[in-house]
């Protein structure tokens, strides 16, 4: 069975300017965000991307939506190349982010038909999607809220159904839970867990063991831009908890690159 995801060797890298070297008391002029990541992801699988600040994973995720180029490598989204034909990939995923802002001034009723529209779907097949989603997150009590006056809860629950009302058959989120109360948190990964059953591909990352530990069949450790171990938990953590697992394997990556 193909890859619902396949990554080769992608490589990113970014300038520096003299205050972000001052920041970061570095004097290289180039920071390496991603350094020859490769990995696949089988269809009807949840992978996680399991890492701290700064490890590159966010830089990985916007490549395979194809919001940035990468420097090298290539990476294969229902067969797609990110590099050759972005295009279809932003066509087949959906993709959401922390850093995701939704416009104040308009409703989920708006936001959802407007995103709807950019990805051709029919009227009476957006309006049915729109009644089970917006039902599924009890979004529609406030369908015609404006975001301003929505909770952070309430936001991230809109852009959630934003990000798959077209229905696609991969889904990747980075830092899906990140800031969220424990009641919408615990939501989203329900949620996670329905599209899984359903057969979509998500793929996600995150910096919480339990979010691994719960959802994630499979689980890639990304520290400094390179996979430094990915498969099952218990091929990644054998006896150990995750946890032991990731700063056991963070101590002999910073040791080895010292």
């Amino acid at each position: 069975m193909e890859p619902a995801i396949s990554v080769r060797e992608l490589r990113k890298t970014f300038k520096l300017s003299a205050k972000q070297r001052k920041i970061e008391r570095a004097d290289v002029r180039v920071k390496t965000a991603v350094d020859g990541l490769s990995f696949d992801v089988a269809p009807g699988e949840i992978f996680g991307l399991l890492g701290p600040n700064g490890a590159g994973k966010t830089t990985t995720l916007r490549m395979l939506a194809a919001l940035i180029k990468p420097d090298e490598g290539d990476a294969f989204v229902g067969g797609a190349s990110i590099v050759s034909d972005p295009a279809s990939v932003r066509a087949r995923i959906g993709f959401l982010t922390s850093e995701l802002k939704l416009e104040d001034v308009f409703s989920p009723d708006y936001l959802f038909d407007f995103f709807s529209e950019l990805h051709h779907i029919e009227p009476t097949v957006r309006d049915e999607r729109k009644r089970v989603l917006f039902e599924r997150f009890g979004i529609d009590r406030f369908a015609q809220t404006k975001v301003a006056d929505l909770s952070t809860g309430m936001k991230q629950k809109t852009s959630l159904a934003v990000s798959v009302a077209h229905d696609p058959r991969v889904i990747i989120f980075d830092e899906p839970t990140n800031g969220l109360d424990v009641l919408t948190a615990r939501t989203v990964t329900d949620f996670l867990l329905e599209l899984a059953a359903e057969g979509r591909t998500v793929l996600l990352s995150t910096h919480i063991f339990s979010l691994v530990e719960k959802v994630c069949d499979r689980v890639g450790v990304v520290i400094d831009g390179r996979m430094v171990a990915c498969g099952t938990l218990s091929e990644v953590a054998g006896e150990r908890s995750l946890e032991d697992a990731f700063f056991d394997l963070y101590a002999q990556t910073v040791g080895e690159a010292s």
